[in-house]
């Protein structure tokens, strides 16, 4: 039975912002819903990767999804929804965001801490029978899970809303993913596109997801100025993160203050002016691992003009510029589990939508590499994406050859004492320098000529050689 997950209705934000703008800076400080003093702490990224039902929606209410940003402003249009609670059997709680009290219902939507970031889903089994999301009832009740050929095909999506309806998908189900209703039809299975998996193959199907870095990452964060948004009540929403976002300082009278989120739109902030009444702005940005991003890059913007009394816009995007910090945005973001991002010196200055420069790079950091090596059905192309001093990440590309393939394993061997810190999309083995990593289950089937890749974090010092990869399948 094909049931989607029912929208909440228009979201309310404009109302309330437009309620509270005229209140000074320290009242709206002050009544922002949530701090992180306030609510529960930051949920551990799940064991990865987890598997959960799936449903479907149209599309963002209006004028902002759970994230603080409209739909037009996402950055991929390939989105999905996060579970605002974690209740099992209870449909009625509703406390948002969840305080730190009622820490164990917080969902993975986490009070909003995982907005702007990436997951990775993969299509797994279908549902023969009902799969409703009635509250109290079994997921496919009256039928099981088989597999069929849409197993296994991915798409990478952004967080951009919260799912805290009163049905079992939303409450019983911590993995659950809602996701986009256009994007079911831009699953990739073995580089094919599966248009037809909706409506007649759907059926709300398990799914199997984990969190993966922003894909080919390139330029700077985004601020704009919400509806309602004025000198007194600076509400903003920062975007295009490389790594997710987990907070916001600016800069007041000289001394870094820590913003409020606004509610648990969790890219959306209260800020201050640099000095009481201001509409000059600086801030800085923590991303989900609590580190300053672009190593405490500082982004510098005033109030727009078409803002002189309020924004009247659900969405206002500013330019700004920067000071201190890091030359460039990583053009391949750490891994979520990373412990910090990278940080180098000296400073830059750029829009929102200009990209890092060749002159911008990290002086450590080497031109895109590369070391395509055949090995059996398979190849392995080895990248380096990105690099800073005392570490850098990289990829590895394998693509079968004239055949499919059903498995793969690459292997390297460090000659210069590199370590792997973190890895996604394959399954690492290390012995001293010598590296295995064998594929996922969802994506070791490939077609003739299909490509797939792998990513990872690690340590250097002195010299980075480029390893020869090889590439072998059963």
């Amino acid at each position: 039975m094909l049931v989607p997950r029912l929208r909440r209705g228009t979201r309310l934000r404009s109302t309330v912002i437009a309620a509270v703008s005229a209140c000074l800076l320290s009242m709206a400080s002050m009544l922002a819903i949530a701090s992180f003093d306030a609510v529960a702490q930051a949920l551990p990224d799940p064991p990865s990767p987890v598997t959960g039902n799936s449903t479907y929606f149209d599309g963002l209410g209006a004028p902002y999804g759970g994230c603080g940003l409209p739909q037009a402003d996402l950055d991929s249009q390939d989105f999905v929804a996060l579970n605002v609670f974690n209740t099992p059997g209870d449909y009625a709680y509703s406390t948002r965001p969840v305080p730190a009290a009622d820490s164990a219902k917080t969902g993975m939507w986490n009070n909003g801490l995982n907005c702007g970031r990436y997951v990775q889903v993969s299509i797994s089994d279908f549902c023969t029978g009902t799969n409703d999301g009635a509250p109290g009832q079994a997921f496919c009740r009256n039928g099981s899970w088989v597999s069929d050929a849409y197993n296994g095909g991915t798409l990478t999506m952004l967080v951009a809303d919260s799912c805290g309806d009163s049905n079992a998908w939303c409450r019983d189900d911590p993995y659950h993913l809602d996701l986009s209703k256009p994007s079911l039809n831009r699953f990739v299975k073995n580089g094919t596109t599966m248009t037809d998996m909706y409506p007649n193959h759907f059926n709300n199907r398990h799914i199997t997801w984990n969190f993966v870095p922003a894909p080919n990452y390139s330029g700077d964060i985004k601020v704009g100025f919400l509806n309602g948004a004025q000198v007194w009540w600076p509400a903003i929403s920062v975007s295009h993160l490389a790594n997710g976002i987990h907070g916001v300082e600016y800069l007041a009278n000289g001394s870094w203050v820590t913003a409020s989120m606004n509610g648990d739109m969790g890219q959306s902030y209260i800020i201050g002016g640099t000095t009481s009444g201001a509409n000059a702005f600086q801030i800085r940005v923590r991303d989900v691992n609590g580190a300053l991003i672009n190593g405490g890059r500082v982004y510098s913007f005033t109030l727009p003009s078409t803002c002189s009394s309020q924004c009247s816009a659900p969405y206002t995007q500013v330019t700004y510029t920067t000071s201190g910090g890091s030359t460039a945005s990583p053009s391949n973001p750490s891994s979520p589990s990373a412990s910090a991002s990278p940080s180098v010196s000296p400073s830059a200055s750029r829009s929102p939508s200009a990209s890092p420069s060749a002159s911008a790079s990290p002086s450590a950091s080497v031109s895109p590499s590369s070391s395509p090596t055949a090995g059996g059905a398979c190849t392995a192309t080895y990248v380096i994406t990105n690099s800073w001093p005392g570490g850098f990440s990289g990829d590895v590309h394998v693509k079968a050859g004239a055949a499919p393939i059903n498995g793969w394993t690459a292997k390297w061997t460090f000659a210069n004492g590199q370590v792997i810190s973190s890895l996604w999309n394959g399954v690492m083995t290390v012995s001293g320098a010598n590296i295995t990593v064998k594929n996922q289950t969802w994506n070791g089937s490939l077609a003739a000529g299909a490509e797939v890749w792998f990513g990872f974090n690690a340590s250097w010092s002195g010299t980075n050689a480029i390893p020869a990869v090889t590439c072998t399948s059963p």
